[in-house]
């Protein structure tokens, strides 16, 4: 495998010279013709909350129960989603969720008499238990069932938050550069770092050599653009023993063309898995576009409280955000001194300081931004197992202050992906949620259920990689005014 020393490149002159966009309303209608007699129900497992950032009215459930599958299989929607948390989980807790997902998925499929594919939606800087999950997937699937996987569709591309693929290389947009996957702080991520930024080679590197990136089959942005759909069917119609296919994609158009492409080559009788981020939900769900949601649209029956903002991301764009939201003189902040989680009586008295000042300021209509201290907690090399266990402790008490909390916030605002799930699913006891739509691009808000803590409050997941610094700051100020 070689070791993909890719450069950066200027945003702007490098989508300049690409081949021409499509007329995007050809490719709707026949992207719509290809939705019309696609009957297959779509179950898209999210490794964090965050997946959800370019659909609306759809279902999220926090579990995966036959109930709730059974329930996703019966709405009238095409697609659900199901919330794994997975990228808090070890390796073994993810191997057994997903084995678990996986029959009952199948066991529902054939009660119902209804055909499925799954789209694991992971990161869209390439972070996550991969291949791990889809292969887990795929054997689970293939162990319980006739169905046998041609390939698997690994699409990363997600405007809302600059991350392209060009040339088989994945990119990740900073200001006005263009930046290989792999040179960047995501790449250097403890427990999912990766070197290569050419998806052929990320997959050979991820597999440990298993799959070689000369065997992927590359969908090229020339392709595409020429609107070539009978060649990239044929592409697709050729992948075997569960290569991979790598998309190319810069606009949406781009992800347009090669889904008409895989409904034709799934109509056709080909299996994929899908390892994609969230552009190929959007558009294979055929959800439309929505506005961005108002205030008036969010905070129906606001008590008068403050809201409630929550930080537990340490990624660079988190800190420069939560930089600028210091700014805003209408909310108190708190820190939350984690690393007091070595010695459990004193977090104990942490974690209760924290509720009961958060308490008295929402209840006199202050918000609160409760934040973890930015020193990441480090044990040293090799500790990554034991670094990860502790942050899923520091993760439970940061959950643990939103669930004691005797008083309800206007709104919450929860920073960061496994912040968000856990948050979510164990302080505010949601089970299904409806996303209602996006705060800001590629930052969506569920309306949580009628089974949870706050019934029907605006619930803002904010991943930690997404918007400019300045975008925690506008939201905070868009739900406060």
């Amino acid at each position: 495998m070689t070791n993909n020393h890719s450069s950066n490149l200027n945003a702007q002159d490098t989508f300049a010279s690409l081949p021409a966009v499509p007329d995007e309303l050809a490719v709707n209608e026949l992207l719509a013709d290809e939705l019309v007699d696609f009957n297959k129900k779509i179950i898209v497992l999210d490794d964090d909350p965050t997946g959800v950032q370019t659909v609306h009215g759809i279902s999220v459930f926090t579990d995966w129960s036959a109930e709730s599958i059974e329930a996703g299989f019966a709405e009238g929607n095409s697609m659900f989603f199901i919330l794994t948390n997975s990228r808090g989980f070890t390796a073994a807790e993810t191997e057994r969720a997903h084995e678990e997902i996986a029959k009952v998925i199948q066991d529902t499929a054939e009660r119902q008499n209804k055909e499925f594919i799954i789209i694991s939606r992971g990161d869209s800087t390439l972070r996550g238990h991969y291949p791990l999950e889809t292969e887990v997937l795929k054997n689970t699937v293939e162990a319980h069932s006739d169905i046998q996987f041609d390939g698997e569709v690994i699409m990363p591309f997600f405007k809302e938050g600059g991350r392209f693929t060009i040339n088989n290389i994945h990119y990740v947009q900073d200001e006005a550069v263009l930046m290989p996957a792999g040179e960047t702080e995501f790449a250097k991520d403890r427990t999912f770092g990766f070197k290569a930024s050419h998806l052929g080679e990320w997959a050979e590197e991820k597999s440990n050599g298993i799959f070689k990136a000369k065997d992927a089959v590359y969908l090229s942005l020339e392709s595409i653009r020429a609107l070539d759909i009978d060649g990239l069917v044929h592409q697709l119609m050729a992948v075997e023993d569960f290569n991979k296919v790598i998309v190319n994609a810069v606009e949406y158009v781009d992800a347009k063309v090669v889904v008409i492409a895989l409904l034709r080559a799934l109509k056709a009788g080909k299996h994929f898995m899908f390892r994609s981020a969230a552009a190929l939900t959007k558009i294979i769900g055929g959800i439309d576009d929505k506005p961005l949601l108002t205030k008036e649209e969010l905070m129906k029956g606001d008590p008068g409280h403050g809201g409630l903002i929550m930080i537990g991301s340490h990624v660079k764009k988190t800190t420069e955000q939560f930089e600028a939201l210091r700014t805003c003189e209408f909310i108190e902040f708190i820190e939350f001194d984690v690393h007091l989680v070595l010695y459990p009586d004193k977090f104990e008295t942490e974690i209760q300081r924290i509720i009961e000042a958060s308490e008295q300021l929402i209840r006199n209509g202050k918000t609160v931004t409760i934040y973890t201290k930015r020193e990441r907690l480090d044990l040293g090399e090799n500790k990554q197992e034991e670094e990860l266990k502790l942050s899923v402790k520091i993760s439970d008490a940061v959950t643990s202050i939103v669930k004691r909390l005797d008083v309800r916030p206007s709104f919450i605002i929860a920073k960061g992906g496994i912040t968000s799930s856990d948050i979510g699913t164990n302080g505010l006891s949601v089970k299904r949620a409806t996303v209602a739509g996006q705060i800001k691009p590629g930052i969506p808000v569920w309306l949580t259920g009628s089974e949870s803590k706050f019934p029907g409050m605006a619930y803002v997941i904010f991943p930690g990689n997404v918007g400019t610094k300045a975008t925690l700051k506008e939201v905070a100020e868009l739900l406060h005014q």
